[in-house]
């Protein structure tokens, strides 16, 4: 095996924890503004549960106050009945009576409805504001969680960082030009193993010289279909293990 080898795998398994990290540090953001958006949603969802409220209970009152203006009226009709000198005037007064006392059962008719309406309206008012007083706190609690694991994050990759530069000053600038190359082009996954004459991650099956050449470890060698650089383990013999036990 090569000696870059071992240190090319190594910078490799930095890139993969670096990425990694850069990926949770960039999702963190993400998952707070989603977890704020549902609370949003759902602070609308009260609102408007509570203006609802609000003006069911508005036109309870208007009517309320309505039935009081129309009993009123109906009070002061029936004196004047009382008053009529002729048949027609007193007809006249009793339409009136009726036509009030109408308005009047329509409108307790009409109240009766709104406290039906209102009653779950109230239900869900309470509940939304219990749930939303138990969900502003879990949200806050997961902000701060997402604070300090965003702080860790960037933390653990100024370290791995430094270390990648380390790494990396090991190796030979050629093999690191190539590494960076091969990174870009399959996303990070710049090493293959072969097993049994195959490239693991192509599944092409390398030429005997090729295959023979790569046993030697004279050189970092790539796989000539996909690119990457080759690392191979000679097998291990049993009964070499057996006799050293």
């Amino acid at each position: 095996m090569h000696p870059d080898t071992h240190l090319v795998i190594h910078l490799q398994s930095l890139d993969q924890r670096i990425t990694a990290l850069d990926k949770e540090v960039a999702a963190l953001p993400k998952h707070v503004a989603a977890i704020e958006k549902t609370l949003e949603s759902h602070l609308r969802k009260l609102e408007a549960d509570r203006a609802a409220l609000t003006a069911n209970q508005k036109d309870r009152k208007k009517l309320e106050g309505e039935i009081q203006i129309h009993e009123g009226k109906i009070s002061k009709l029936r004196d004047q009945m009382l008053q009529a000198k002729t048949n027609e005037q007193y007809k006249a007064f009793q339409h009136e009576i009726e036509f009030a006392e109408k308005e009047v059962r329509k409108a307790e008719d009409r109240i009766l409805e709104l406290m039906g309406e209102s009653e779950p309206l109230d239900q869900n008012v309470k509940k939304a504001e219990a749930a939303l007083k138990e969900e502003k706190q879990t949200v806050e609690a997961e902000k701060s969680r997402a604070r300090e694991r965003t702080a860790a994050d960037r933390s653990q990759l100024d370290l791995l960082r430094a270390e990648r530069k380390e790494a990396a000053a090991k190796i030979r600038p050629a093999i690191v030009k190539e590494y960076e190359r091969i990174r870009k082009k399959w996303h990070g996954n710049t090493i293959a193993h072969v097993d049994a004459g195959r490239c693991s991650a192509c599944q092409i099956v390398l030429r005997p010289q090729y295959l023979q050449d790569l046993r030697k470890g004279e050189e970092m060698m790539t796989c000539e279909v996909c690119g990457r650089f080759l690392h191979f383990t000679p097998p291990v013999n049993v009964e070499d293990v057996a006799s050293v036990g």
